[in-house]
């Protein structure tokens, strides 16, 4: 064995002691920052919540503000919509998702379709039934 050979082994060896394993991981940055969903009528801020994947309203036009009010929500801005996503591959996270005019939480899915859109999924039934939008990067 050559001896660059050598040395590139060492090295990757020492990466593998010291990398954090990936369930220590925060989520990937691809998906971390503030979407706008097909409407235009809110915008998510993505981010990590401890190892998972979390997002939060951080603006809401005055209809979906309205929308939630008569839903019972009497604060959207702040509200956690995307809830405890982790991943499962790249560029893909499953998770749930609050849709505060229906006032509940369902299974959903997250697919990274660009670095500046996201398919996001909600479902019922365990998953037979789906609807999904493109988020675009706001």
């Amino acid at each position: 064995m050559s001896v660059s050979r050598i040395a590139a082994v060492a090295a990757l060896g020492a990466l593998a002691l010291t990398s954090t394993p990936l369930s220590a991981q925060a989520p990937a940055t691809g998906v971390d920052g503030t979407w706008v969903n097909p409407h235009g009528s809110v915008k998510v801020k993505t981010g990590p919540c401890g190892d998972k994947l979390c997002g939060w309203v951080v603006w809401a036009s005055p209809q979906a503000l309205k929308d939630a009010s008569d839903s019972g929500v009497a604060k959207l801005i702040g509200t956690e919509l995307l809830q405890d996503y982790h991943s499962t591959g790249q560029g893909k996270w499953q998770g749930r998702v609050y849709v505060p005019d229906m006032g509940r939480s369902y299974y959903s899915t997250i697919q990274q379709e660009g670095p500046n859109s996201l398919k996001i999924s909600g479902c019922i039934l365990g998953g037979w039934i789906c609807k999904s939008q493109i988020w675009q990067r706001a």
